[in-house]
């Protein structure tokens, strides 16, 4: 009976939630139109505990990218580390999803339409994939080791939920931000147990220069001719 009565009671008790860290983000400076909208799509931001344990991580997660009308969509997505993300082929033609610098260095190979190839990201960081046959495709994996994360909508606005009260250090990413301008936004934030909102965060595109990539093999990626054909394309 005392048994009963302890679980009876226990489930009385309010579930311990955490607090929720909110805000908005701007980008200033851009030369793409979608943002000069108004379009603030595809910022992360994460949280990483001061003077605290290592937060448990939540249970692997397995997220799709699809590559349709070569293109990688969604063209932002962030996990946790232990994740799997799943790269299926929507097009009809051959894709190889691939990563050869920063983050976790994958490579899929060459692949058909209908088909699908998995990568299970061990290391946090920052992920940029392309891909090896189409020069236009690139995509953002933020790999990261703390379980309060987001990526900003088109809006801009955010809610980190399920924060424990403390000290944390607010990380930012966004892919055509330079690294400097992105360091000097990243903060100490003390979270009440009522929760927090953060003053405008607004990322200039400021100094970022567009640059081609290579192929996986650090090479420039050859002319496709008509068809979609491409050297060693399958028959």
């Amino acid at each position: 009976m005392i048994w009963r009565s302890v679980i009876c009671f226990s489930l009385l008790l309010p579930a311990v939630r955490g607090a929720t860290v909110s805000g908005t983000v701007e980008i200033t400076n851009s030369r793409e139109a979608a943002v000069r909208k108004h379009n603030y799509t595809g910022v992360i931001l994460w949280l990483g505990p001061i003077g605290q344990p290592a937060p448990a991580l939540p249970p692997a997660k397995r997220v799709q990218m699809l590559q349709r009308d070569k293109r990688f969509t969604p063209h932002v997505i962030a996990i946790t580390q232990g994740s799997t993300v799943d790269f299926p082929n929507f097009d009809p033609i051959f894709h190889n999803a691939f990563s050869n610098f920063s983050g976790q260095p994958f490579d899929v190979g060459l692949y058909p339409p209908g088909k699908n190839r998995s990568v299970t990201f061990r290391t946090s960081g920052i992920v940029r994939v392309f891909c090896n046959i189409h020069p236009t495709m690139s995509a953002i994996i933020a790999v990261v080791d703390s379980p309060w994360f987001v990526v900003t909508p088109a809006s801009g606005k955010f809610a980190i939920e399920g924060v424990p009260p403390g000290e944390y250090q607010l990380h930012i990413f966004h892919e055509r931000a330079v690294p400097e301008n992105l360091q000097a936004l990243e903060r100490r934030i003390s979270v009440p147990a009522n929760g927090l909102t953060l003053p405008l965060i607004s990322i200039s595109e400021t100094g970022f220069i567009p640059a081609p990539h290579l192929n996986k093999y650090g090479q420039d990626y050859p002319p496709v001719t008509e068809g979609d054909k491409y050297p060693g394309a399958p028959k």
